[in-house]
């Protein structure tokens, strides 16, 4: 009996398809740009050929969003699959203490014990490199990291950002000499993927173009004499530049064999709309509660899963932590509200997507609502924006027909009061701030 068990068991082994391998994953996180800026999304001047090719080669999303345009707070929802709101991280740094200045709070005891106590918030929360790494998934981090030491804090196996304030430890340390200094810690990673034969995660979010606007002089000169301003022409050489360095991975993948079963997913952690007077960014773009601060495009790139189109439908970076876990054949947690990406039943019925922007230091780093100044909702094509009164004085809520107003210029609140009171009810139900 036991015999004709075993044969059993093993003629069903045999005759059963073999499980498909758990796919490669690279997150390629863009650094302060314009939805705007690309090739692919029709700028008159930027070339980014190496990002256009990703473009015509994957699923495209044109009216993605994130839901916050502060860097700290949205890189956060990306790697927890979780809005600000959930995940505590809601502003770049802590209350800075009266009478000092941020070199001088990055000295001061109470202040660093606050910056570890965001970080801890943070920790509280599951990521994709701990929940991948269950899968058996090897990760990378590089470039931008907030969230301390990337392995210590993170879940990472390995990482560039150690996260020590006191040697200069805040936003990414020396994970942010990837880009502008070659991307050898990367092929490095992938090389040793390979030989272990496991599948990884890749976090690359140089940044880039970020301020400092430094392009090389070859690029600069593309762009010098297309536009009257300086700063300009070093913003829009910074864009390239980033998609120069796109393309280096991107071509390293090909060259050893491992796109094949690569997910690659693009988008940007908030917008830029350049000064044209200054290095700085320009009203209503990073940091705002318009879209030039909160629109990104998503590319969605896996070959033999996802079909090259253009969708119109609306997409999240709050759907990125579950879209990636099913393809690796895991379940998104309880708590993460987004969607996988990759069902289109699921993107075609989805109208409605929801945000806030808070603080860039924050007032109580565990009160989410002390630090909020606007939530947003965009239903279809009409966009709500309410400010949250008790932090933002003398504005009124704003609506936009998004179809017909795509810069919002055109404040449609007082001529479809009913409209706003629909969206805010709405909206209220999603999250209502203390």
């Amino acid at each position: 009996m036991l015999r004709s068990f075993s044969v059993f068991a093993l003629t069903l082994a045999v005759s059963l398809p073999a499980k498909a391998a758990p796919p490669n994953v690279v997150l390629l996180v863009g650094d302060d740009q314009c939805w705007t800026d690309y090739g692919f999304m029709g700028h008159e001047h930027i070339k980014t050929p190496h990002l256009d090719k990703l473009a015509r080669e994957s699923l495209l999303f044109k009216r993605g969003y994130v839901p916050s345009s502060l860097c700290r707070a949205s890189l956060a929802t990306m790697i927890t699959g979780l809005y600000p709101h959930q995940h505590k991280i809601t502003s770049n740094d802590p209350p800075l203490p009266k009478g000092l200045t941020a070199a001088q709070a990055n000295k001061d005891d109470s202040y660093l014990k606050l910056r570890a106590d965001m970080v801890a918030l943070f920790e509280a929360s599951p990521d994709l490199p701990k929940l991948l790494g269950k899968e058996g998934y090897v990760s990378l981090q590089v470039g931008k990291w907030w969230e301390g030491n990337a392995c210590r804090c993170g879940g990472f196996t390995e990482g560039m950002t150690h996260g020590d304030p006191l040697k200069g430890g805040r936003h990414g340390d020396e994970g942010l000499k990837i880009g502008r200094q070659g991307l050898q810690p990367v092929f490095d990673f992938l090389d040793k993927a390979k030989k272990d034969q496991k599948p990884f995660f890749v976090w690359y979010a140089p940044m880039m173009p970020h301020t400092p606007h430094n392009p090389p002089e070859r690029l600069f000169n593309k762009y010098k004499d297309k536009t009257k301003s300086e700063f300009v022409a070093k913003y829009w050489a910074m864009c390239e530049w980033f998609d120069e360095t796109v393309g280096d991975l991107l071509g390293k993948l090909e060259k050893s064999g491992q796109a094949e079963n690569t997910l690659v997913i693009y988008l940007h952690d908030n917008g830029w709309i350049q000064d044209e007077m200054s290095a700085n960014f320009a009203p209503r773009s990073k940091r705002s509660q318009y879209d030039g601060g909160l629109r990104t495009p998503v590319l969605i790139k896996w070959p033999g899963h996802t079909k090259p189109g253009t969708s119109d439908h609306l997409a999240s970076s709050i759907d990125l932590a579950p879209t990636i876990l099913r393809a690796a054949g895991a379940e998104p947690t309880k708590d993460m509200p987004g969607i996988d990406l990759l069902d289109p039943q699921r993107v075609a019925t989805r109208h409605t997507l929801y945000g806030e922007v808070f603080e860039h230091n924050a007032v109580d780093i565990t009160k989410p609502s002390a630090n909020l100044r606007h939530r947003w909702i965009v239903d279809g094509h009409w966009k709500l924006i309410v400010p949250h009164e008790p932090n933002v004085k003398g504005e009124g809520a704003e609506l936009y027909d998004l179809s017909k107003d795509a810069n919002e210029k055109d404040d449609l609140a007082a001529k479809r009061s009913e409209k706003v009171k629909e969206l805010t009810k709405k909206l209220d139900a999603w999250w209502k701030p203390e």
